[in-house]
């Protein structure tokens, strides 16, 4: 067991707690040397039209990524059934769920729609599972949320992916991109325009870079749990005594 860190020598009345399960952060357990392979990064979009102002907006993070030295894939949603429409064997299904559990950072662009994420997103995140046995597959990765718009600059979609990272326990950046009028912002090769949408989009995929490659060697220290500890002690005592 790791020496645990003298942070504190203060005497704390927690009458609340199980103290044999109450742990000090551990600065050794957050200092693990680096891995030096290319931080893996997945990306989906939501829109499937022939014009996809998400995807060209996708196709411009993959590029700053991979300039920043990541290697990324990304996740094609054509195809992909509804939830709960079609087994979890579903060849799609099984691509996208391969991607996420591949991943070490995501990064989730969606055009707003009815003031929100579209359906297409949703159903791709909804695809994920948040558990599979004692593994959460999205717990601990990083992820940077962009969307754009077809009118004035809104962060309604962005708001709610990341609701949705929250929920999936993934460590959402601060940053975030929104781009307003999107069809002005990219050229006839679908490339983007220099502007401050495009500066914004760099920012977030520098930052994505940075928090996978901080969190990826310690995501497991990062999200162990007070709670979760005295749940699987309660859980080992009664299998001892069945």
């Amino acid at each position: 067991m790791r020496r645990a860190s003298a942070l504190s020598d203060a005497k704390i009345d927690l009458p609340a707690a199980d103290l044999e399960h109450l742990r000090m952060p551990d600065l050794e357990a957050l200092r693990r040397p680096f891995s030096t392979h290319k931080p893996r990064i997945l990306i989906l979009y939501g829109s499937l039209r022939q014009v996809s102002f998400s995807r060209l907006l996708a196709m411009e993070a993959k590029r700053l990524l991979e300039h920043f030295g990541a290697e990324v894939r990304v996740f094609d949603p054509s195809g992909l059934p509804l939830p709960d429409d079609a087994p979890v064997s579903h060849p799609k299904v099984q691509e996208l769920r391969d991607l996420s559990e591949w991943s070490e950072g995501q990064v989730w662009v969606s055009p707003e729609r009815h003031g929100t994420l579209t359906g297409i997103m949703k159903a791709q995140i909804d695809w994920i599972p948040l558990s599979v046995g004692a593994v959460r597959p999205t717990q601990g990765k990083t992820l940077a949320v962009m969307q754009v718009s077809g009118g004035s600059q809104s962060f309604n979609a962005v708001n709610a992916m990341r609701l949705l990272g929250r929920w999936m326990r993934m460590i959402t950046i601060p940053n975030q991109s929104s781009v307003a009028k999107a069809y002005q912002e990219f050229d006839g090769e679908g490339r983007m325009k220099p502007s401050s949408y495009y500066e914004r989009v760099i920012d977030v995929c520098e930052e994505l870079i940075k928090f996978t490659l901080l969190t990826r060697d310690i995501s497991d220290y990062l999200t162990d749990r007070y709670s979760e500890r005295k749940e699987e002690a309660v859980k080992a005592v009664n299998l001892k005594a069945m």
